[in-house]
């Protein structure tokens, strides 16, 4: 009876051993907090890479569409300029190396359901598109507009003043979408000089 007795208590303290170190040691599937607080770093920058370029101010805005700037640019306010504005640099949807060429200027903000709710007016003498693929959305542009690139877009939005394009493969992958319009004209210039083509309004 005392060797039962006594197997009995053996078999009931290793169980509870068992039991205990199952609790307490991690399993393979739980990383350890060093390794959680690694992925929160990664996370992090991988989101910071897609956050848009918020704006307040003029000063904001200019760094933003220059070389050293981001992918994409969103102003909260309208804002005025009284000399030319430059957008330069090559950039990657999303940031994303893997990405094509694109740039763009979201001159609005909009709700969760992606609807329109405020739009901005950028108000300046020039605007001058060197980065391939800009898209300029929802809002106003005060002003001329030069574009020395291929693939620019406005979309949704309007350039109170002319469009103005460097040669006439510009001109040519230029898009008008979603109602977006030129209250000027819309010409091909080389050097300040009118080619004379072109010179209707244009409106979508």
């Amino acid at each position: 009876m005392r060797y039962r007795r006594l197997i009995s208590k053996s078999l009931i303290i290793m169980l509870i051993s068992l039991l205990i170190l199952g609790c307490t040691t991690p399993g393979p599937d739980t990383p350890p907090e060093e390794n959680k607080e690694q992925e929160e770093e990664e996370k992090s920058d991988q989101d910071a890479n897609t956050t848009a370029s918020t704006v307040n101010d003029e000063s904001a805005f200019k760094e933003a569409i220059s070389e050293e700037g981001t992918w994409i640019i969103i102003p909260t306010k309208d804002l005025s300029f009284d000399e030319d504005l430059e957008v330069e640099g090559e950039f990657r949807d999303k940031d994303d190396p893997s990405n094509d060429l694109f740039r763009k200027l979201a001159l609005y903000e909009q709700d969760q359901d992606k609807k329109i709710t405020k739009r901005y007016t950028i108000t300046a003498p020039k605007m001058i598109i060197r980065s391939p693929n800009t898209n300029i959305k929802g809002g106003v542009i005060k002003g001329d507009v030069y574009v020395e690139a291929e693939g620019f877009t406005l979309s949704d939005a309007t350039i109170e003043g002319n469009l103005y394009f460097s040669n006439e493969e510009d001109k040519t992958t230029f898009q008008l979408q979603d109602g977006a319009k030129v209250t000027g004209d819309t010409k091909v210039q080389d050097n300040g000089e009118d080619n004379n083509q072109n010179n209707n309004k244009n409106e979508g």
